[in-house]
């Protein structure tokens, strides 16, 4: 760990506070959205979109999936985000194939 504290994303609340509101959710039915409901609160996403709190990886991937954005689109103070949510990605990655899936094709 280096001596500095993480450099935070300036425009990462106001993305996200704007994909909620694109979708017209309010912040429970945002978590229900995204699958989180099991996992986190409503006061998670408020601190969210306030600046408070930055989320884990795994939730900007939900939020990212869900407005149809690759990743770096959220977190890339230079990108806005698409005029029209949910977006189609500009690129696609690969599906990575499970051990199972391999394994039985030997």
């Amino acid at each position: 760990m280096g001596k500095f504290p993480r450099r935070k994303q300036a425009r990462l609340a106001e993305k996200l506070r704007q994909i909620r509101t694109v979708f017209g959710l309010s912040q429970n039915e945002l978590l229900r959205h995204l699958g989180l409901e099991e996992e986190l609160y409503r006061t998670h996403i408020s601190s969210y979109e306030s600046g408070e709190r930055e989320p884990h990886l795994y939730v900007l991937l939900k939020y990212a999936r869900a407005a149809g954005v690759c990743l770096d689109v959220l977190v890339d103070d230079e990108l806005d985000l698409p005029e029209n949510l949910p977006s189609a990605p500009e690129h696609h990655g690969v599906i990575r194939k499970s051990k199972t899936q391999t394994r039985s094709k030997r």
